[in-house]
C-alpha cells in the first residue's frame, strides 16, 4: 500500500538540495502556550514509530492510513473542551498518533526510544492485573549471549508489570533458586522498588548445571495458586513466563494436575537462540494453556516479542467488549525530550493519563479478541484540584489525592525533584505512599480509609517541616476525605486547627475595589483560580487580575469567575490601601533610611494579594530572588502561603517573626533578614489571621543595629558593667529554631547553634528552654558507593552485548574445553574484571532533628561542668519576636562535650531479617473493580508465530472515540 503520512521524526526534513526527504512534507509549526509554548499543529495530528520498525512496514502504513480520520476527532475535542491537552492513539502495531501534532527531537544520545506499547496507560487499559511467575532457565547450555538475552528478556517483562501487578523470580537448574531468596513461596507487588530490587539480583545469575523444568513448573503452579487463596495479589489473571533454551518434554501430567481443565493460568514460553529442536514442545505448552510461544534469538528481538502477551492478555477484556477507564498514577512527561527541558525550565507539571482500550466490533473476529490499540489524554494533576479553592483551607490547609495503591497523586510535600548540577527526577517520585509524607499516622488509619475509598474525618498532630526542612511548625490537623467519583483516586483536605475554620467577609463597591486594584504594586496568587482561563483561547494569554478587571467591567461575558473569592479580593485591596501612603512617607523620610538598610516593605492577604513597595532600585536589592517565581516558598503558590506568612501565624499576636533565608546550597550564607508579622481581628472568640506584612533588609544592617542596643545600659553613667565587646565573653542573636542571627565570628551566621556551642545548647535542651523534635524524610537521596564492573553494565549497552556475543561464539566453537577448565575459568575471582567504586545518589530514609525553643521561658541562664572548669552562660527572649539573646562564658573550653549537629542520618537495615521483612510486607491497597483474566468464547489457538491483521473499517472506530473524548 502507498500512503505517505506525517512521521513525526521526519517532518520538516530537507536533503542537501531542499527537497524533503521520504516520509516527510511541510508541516506548520507554531508556539503554542496552552502547549508548554512547545511548537505544534493544532490541525492535524502526526505518527511516531519506533526505532526499532521499519516506517513503510505495510502493517503500520495500513494502520496509520485509517486511523488518520482520528484527526477530526481530536481537534473536535479541543474545541469542545479547550483545556485538554495532548490526546493520542496507541497502537498495538506500535505506532503512536499524537494530537496536536509535533516534531519529535532524538535525546542527547540520539535516539527515541519511545515505544507506546511500553507505557503504563496502554499496559493498564489493554490488560487486567495479573499474578505472574517468571521462570529462568540457567542450565549450562545458557552459557554466553543466551543468558544475557534471558536476563534482558525477564528485565523486559519486568518493564510490563504495573502497581496493580505481583510477581516472583525463580532460577532452576537441578534446583530451585529464587532470584531474592527472601521472598521463597510468595509474590510481591510489581512497584518500581520492588522490580529495581530484582532487576539487581539478576546480575548474579549465572549458568551451570542440567534443567530440570518440572521441578520449576510444580513450584510455580504451587506459589499462584498459594497465594490466590491468601486473598492477597490481584485476584484476576495468573501467568507463567518460561524462558529457556529448550524442554525435552511437554510436562503434560504437570497441566494436568494444576491447570486443566479450567486452564486458568496461562503459559508464555520463550525460546532463547537460534536453535528450534525444542520449539514443538514449548509451543505446545504455550497452545494448550492459553499462551503464546516466541522464539527471541538477538537482543534487538526482545521488546518486541515479550510485548506479544499483552495481546494474548487483552482478549477477554476485548470478547467482553468493556472499555474501562483506566487512570494512570502521577508522573512528569519525559516522552518529548524537548518538552522535558521546558519543564526544567519553567517547573515541573505532573500529570495522570486517563486511557481505555480501543478493539475491532465485527462478530466474525470476536473470538480473536483482536486488540487495536489504547486511546487516552493526558490530565494535568492540578485539575483535580481546583474545585478546592486555596484560601478556603486557611494559612496551614492544603488538598492531596491518593491512587488505590496509596500512592500520591499530588501532595504538597511531594518533592519528585533532586538536585545535582541540574534538576533531575527521583527514580520513585511516582511511587511516594501517603504515610512517607503523612508520617506520624503510624498505623496508617488515614492512608487505609482513603485506599478504601471511605469518606471520613480524621486528626492527629503534625510535624511540618518547612524553609528548606530547617524549621518545624507543631499542629494539630483536622482530615476530611472522600473518593472522587469515576477515577480510583481518593481526595483529603487538610485543615490547620486555628486557621480556615472562620472566613471573613467584607463589602465595598466595585468602583472602590478596582480603583485600589489599579496600583502597580499589587499583585495577585498566580497560581490561584480567580477566573478560569483555560475553557477560551482569547483568555489563555491573560493574567488573573487582568481577567478580573475584565470580569467586572463586564466586558468578558464568557469568563467564569469566582464571585465571593472576588469580593474579598475587593476588599482586602481597599482595607490594604492606606499602608501604600504609609511607605511612601518612610521612604521620603531619608533618616529613616539613610544607610538603605531596609530593602524592601510587603504585605499579604487571606485572598492571595500582595503588596510590595520597594525602598531601593530592583537592581540593588540584595536578594534578587525574594518575592519572585524564582522562590516559590515565599509566595502564594497553589499548595501553600508565603513562608513569612505561615511562620508569622504561629507566633504570639503583635510578635515579629525574624528570620534568614536558607539557600539550597550547602554553605547557607544569606545577606539578608526577613522580619514578618501576622494581622489578626480584633475578635476574642475567632480572631482569624486575615494577613500578614513584612520587611526585609541587609544582615549587615541589622546586626549593626544590634551592636549598637547591646553596648546601652540603664546604668545613671550609661556605662556597662559587661558588654559584648568584653573578650571574657561571646555574645549570640538565635532565633526560636536556633540559628544564629549575629554573632561575633560573622562566618557563624544562619549557622545551627548547636554546631558552634554545643555544651550550651546541650543544657537548654536538658533544661527544657528547646526541644528537640525528631523528623523523618522517606524521600530523601543518599550518597552511596556502589561497585561498579563490566558484569554489572546495562543489558542494553552495545558493547556489553558485542562482548557476550563473542563469549558465548568461543564457548560453542571450543566446547570440548567444557570438561577440562573452561567452567572454572569462566567463574573464575581471577579474572580481569574492572571493579571500581562508584558513588552515587540513590533513595533512602533518613532520620534528623529539628529544635524549638519553649515560648514560656524568657530568661533562664546555667553552669556546666566541663572538665576543668564551669561554663556559665544566661539566655533572654527578645521582647515581641522569635529571637534570644545568649551570652556565653568564652574562658571555659568544653571541648570534651560534642557539637549538635542537624545532619540527617539514614535509616538503614542492618538485620537482614528487617530487609526481608521490609520486602515482604504489603500495605493495604484496592483492587482495579474490573477484571477480565478469562472467557469461554476465547480462541485460545492463535498461540504462536506472528498475528496478521488487516485493516478495519474506521467507521467502526469513530462512534467508540468520539464517546471516549467527550466530557
Amino acid at each position: 500500500m502507498q500512503y505517505e503520512y506525517f512521521n513525526a521524526v521526519l517532518i520538516n526534513e530537507r536533503d542537501e538540495e531542499g527537497n524533503f526527504l521520504e516520509l516527510v512534507k511541510e508541516f506548520i509549526l507554531v508556539p503554542n502556550d496552552h502547549f508548554n509554548n512547545l511548537p505544534v499543529n493544532i490541525s492535524l495530528s502526526d505518527v511516531q514509530v519506533p526505532t526499532n520498525m521499519y516506517n513503510k512496514d505495510p502493517a503500520i502504513v495500513n494502520g496509520v492510513f485509517w486511523s488518520e480520520s482520528l484527526n477530526k476527532v481530536f481537534v473536535d475535542n479541543f474545541d469542545r473542551d479547550p483545556s485538554l491537552i495532548w490526546q493520542y492513539f496507541g497502537s498495538a502495531k506500535g505506532f503512536f498518533r499524537q494530537y496536536p501534532g509535533i516534531k519529535w527531537e532524538p535525546d542527547e544520545n540520539g535516539v527515541i526510544a519511545f515505544d507506546c506499547r511500553n507505557r503504563k496507560w496502554y499496559i493498564q487499559a489493554a490488560t487486567s492485573p495479573k499474578d505472574v511467575v517468571i521462570l529462568v532457565d540457567v542450565s549450562g547450555s545458557m552459557k554466553g549471549l543466551r543468558l544475557t538475552i534471558a536476563k534482558q528478556t525477564v528485565s523486559s517483562i519486568l518493564d510490563t508489570l504495573g502497581d496493580d501487578d505481583f510477581f516472583n523470580i525463580i532460577a532452576y537448574n537441578e534446583e530451585l533458586h529464587y532470584v531474592e531468596p527472601c521472598l521463597n513461596g510468595t509474590l510481591v507487588q510489581a512497584d518500581r522498588a520492588n522490580k529495581e530490587h530484582f532487576r539487581e539480583h539478576l546480575n548474579k545469575l549465572f549458568a551451570k548445571g542440567i534443567g530440570m523444568l518440572d521441578i520449576a513448573l510444580n513450584e510455580a503452579f504451587n506459589i499462584l495458586s498459594d497465594f490466590n487463596h491468601t486473598g492477597q495479589g490481584s485476584i484476576c489473571s495468573q501467568a507463567i513466563m518460561l524462558i529457556t533454551d529448550g524442554a525435552v518434554d511437554t510436562y503434560d501430567t504437570i497441566f494436568a494436575k494444576y491447570n486443566w481443565p479450567d486452564r486458568k493460568v496461562r503459559m508464555f514460553t520463550y525460546l532463547i537462540g537460534r536453535e528450534a529442536a525444542f520449539a514443538d514442545n514449548l509451543k505446545w505448552m504455550a497452545c494448550a494453556n492459553k499462551g503464546f510461544f516466541t522464539q527471541i534469538s538477538t537482543l534487538a528481538d526482545v521488546q518486541e516479542n515479550v510485548m506479544e502477551y499483552l495481546h494474548v492478555l487483552s482478549r477477554p477484556k476485548v470478547i467482553d467488549q468493556e472499555h474501562d477507564v483506566v487512570w494512570t498514577e502521577a508522573y512528569i512527561d519525559s516522552t518529548l525530550p524537548q518538552a522535558q527541558k521546558l519543564a526544567d525550565d519553567q517547573g515541573l507539571v505532573l500529570m495522570t493519563t486517563v486511557a481505555m482500550p480501543v478493539f475491532s466490533k465485527q462478530n466474525e473476529t470476536r473470538s480473536k479478541g483482536i486488540l487495536l490499540g489504547v486511546v487516552g489524554t493526558d490530565v494535568p494533576v492540578k485539575e483535580l484540584l481546583k474545585a478546592i479553592p486555596k484560601y478556603k483551607l486557611g494559612i496551614h490547609g492544603y488538598a492531596f489525592a491518593i491512587t488505590n495503591n496509596g500512592y500520591i497523586l499530588t501532595h504538597p510535600e511531594l518533592r519528585p525533584l533532586y538536585e545535582e548540577g541540574k534538576k533531575r527526577r527521583k527514580p520513585n517520585y511516582s511511587s511516594v505512599d501517603l504515610s512517607e509524607v503523612e508520617w506520624e499516622d503510624r498505623d496508617d488509619v488515614l492512608r487505609n480509609a482513603m485506599v478504601n475509598r471511605k469518606t471520613g474525618k480524621f486528626s492527629m498532630e503534625v510535624k511540618k517541616t518547612v524553609d528548606k526542612g530547617k524549621r518545624v511548625l507543631v499542629m494539630t490537623n483536622d482530615y476530611y476525605y472522600t473518593d472522587i467519583k469515576g477515577t480510583p483516586f481518593s481526595l483529603g483536605v487538610a485543615l490547620s486547627r486555628g486557621h480556615g475554620k472562620y472566613f471573613f467577609r467584607g463589602n465595598v463597591t466595585i468602583e472602590e475595589g478596582l480603583h485600589d486594584l489599579e496600583h502597580p504594586d499589587v499583585s495577585l496568587a498566580d497560581e490561584w483560580s480567580y477566573c478560569n482561563t483555560d475553557l477560551h483561547p482569547e483568555h489563555h494569554q491573560m493574567t488573573q487580575l487582568e481577567a478580573i478587571k475584565l470580569y467586572l467591567m463586564g466586558k468578558e461575558p464568557l469568563l467564569q469567575c469566582d464571585k465571593e473569592l472576588i469580593q474579598e479580593v475587593l476588599f482586602d485591596a481597599v482595607v490594604s490601601a492606606p499602608i501604600e501612603a504609609y511607605w511612601t512617607s518612610l521612604a521620603l523620610n531619608k533618616s529613616e533610611n539613610s544607610d538603605k538598610g531596609v530593602e524592601v516593605a510587603f504585605l499579604g492577604t487571606r485572598t492571595g494579594l500582595s503588596r510590595i513597595n520597594l525602598f531601593v532600585g530592583p537592581e540593588q536589592l540584595t536578594n534578587q530572588d525574594f518575592l519572585t517565581a524564582e522562590d516559590k516558598e515565599n509566595i502564594f503558590n497553589a499548595d501553600h502561603f508565603p513562608l513569612w506568612y505561615r511562620r508569622a501565624a504561629e507566633q504570639i499576636p503583635g510578635s515579629f517573626v525574624y528570620s534568614i533565608p536558607f539557600s539550597t546550597e550547602t554553605a547557607n550564607k544569606s545577606n539578608v533578614v526577613t522580619a514578618s508579622t501576622a494581622i489578626q481581628l480584633l475578635d476574642d472568640r475567632k480572631s482569624p489571621v486575615v494577613a500578614a506584612v513584612g520587611i526585609q533588609m541587609k544582615l549587615e544592617f541589622f546586626q549593626r543595629k544590634f551592636w549598637t542596643a547591646s553596648r546601652q545600659c540603664a546604668s545613671l553613667d550609661g556605662r556597662c558593667s559587661i558588654s559584648c565587646d568584653d573578650e571574657a565573653i561571646n555574645c549570640y542573636l538565635i532565633d526560636n529554631n536556633g540559628f544564629i542571627l549575629v554573632s561575633e565570628d560573622y562566618r557563624q551566621t544562619g549557622n545551627f547553634f548547636g554546631e558552634i556551642e554545643g555544651a550550651v545548647m546541650n543544657k537548654l535542651l536538658t533544661m527544657g528552654s528547646f526541644k528537640r523534635i525528631t523528623l523523618y524524610d522517606y524521600q530523601a537521596m543518599c550518597r552511596t558507593n556502589k561497585e561498579s564492573s563490566d558484569s554489572a553494565h546495562s543489558l542494553l549497552d552495545p558493547y556489553n552485548a558485542f562482548f557476550a556475543a563473542v563469549k558465548w561464539i568461543m564457548t560453542e566453537l571450543v566446547v570440548f574445553l567444557v570438561e577440562f577448565n573452561l567452567c572454572s575459568w569462566w567463574h573464575s575471582d581471577l579474572t580481569a574484571k574492572a571493579q571500581r567504586l562508584k558513588q552515587t545518589l540513590e533513595p533512602c530514609d533518613t532520620e534528623y532533628p529539628a529544635f524549638v525553643s519553649e515560648r514560656t521561658i524568657k530568661e533562664t541562664m546555667g553552669n556546666i561542668a566541663c572538665d576543668d572548669c564551669f561554663k556559665s552562660f544566661v539566655i533572654q527572649q527578645i521582647p515581641s519576636s522569635n529571637l534570644f539573646m545568649v551570652v556565653v562564658d568564652n574562658e571555659c573550653n568544653c571541648e570534651s562535650i560534642l557539637p549538635i549537629t542537624m545532619e540527617p542520618i539514614e535509616i538503614s537495615e542492618h538485620n537482614e531479617s528487617l530487609k526481608c521483612e521490609r520486602l515482604k510486607s504489603q500495605k493495604i491497597r484496592r483492587r482495579p473493580e474490573s477484571c477480565h483474566g478469562f472467557h469461554p468464547e476465547e480462541n485460545a489457538r492463535e498461540c504462536g508465530g506472528v498475528l496478521g491483521l488487516t485493516a478495519k473499517p474506521i467507521f467502526v472506530l469513530l462512534p467508540l472515540l468520539l464517546a471516549i473524548f467527550s466530557r
